[in-house]
């Protein structure tokens, strides 16, 4: 009896698991298939809900968003049309990784000049944390991989 309710359990930890990755990649498929103006539109309206923008600043992030989601969607464009599945050198990542993080800090720039400071710092936390739970999910995936 007690090995069918730990198998019962079992089972539907991994369906629960299952069904969270599907919904994870249901996701990444709709954000795959919007333009870049939809993309930048939807993460505006989350940025102001959040961070209480007003008109004139929910504006201009509108434009810095609209920019890194034209830049993101080319450089997938670029990435499947070269089918860039090979692996990359070790100058390569850091070159395409250094260019990433400069392209980071030149948007973070530009939001101070928007954001107000207490804006701007709910927006680096609320970012900090993003990315410490995506830095988990993606341990997690290369555990299971």
């Amino acid at each position: 009896m007690k090995n069918l309710i730990l198998t019962m359990a079992l089972l539907l930890s991994l369906t629960a698991i299952a069904q969270q990755g599907k919904r994870d990649h249901e996701r990444q498929r709709a954000a795959h298939d919007m333009t870049a103006e939809q993309l930048a539109t939807l993460k505006t309206k989350k940025m102001a809900l959040a961070l209480e923008l007003t008109s004139k600043q929910q504006e201009e992030v509108l434009k810095i968003n609209l920019e890194e989601a034209e830049f993101r969607k080319a450089k997938m464009a670029e990435r499947k049309e070269k089918g860039e599945h090979e692996k990359l050198s070790a100058d390569e990542k850091f070159e395409m990784q250094n260019a990433i993080l400069d392209r980071k800090i030149a948007q973070q720039e530009k939001l101070k000049e928007i954001l107000t400071d207490e804006q701007f710092e709910l927006w680096k936390k609320a970012r900090n944390r993003k990315g410490i739970h995506s830095k988990k999910k993606m341990q997690k995936a290369g555990r299971r991989g």
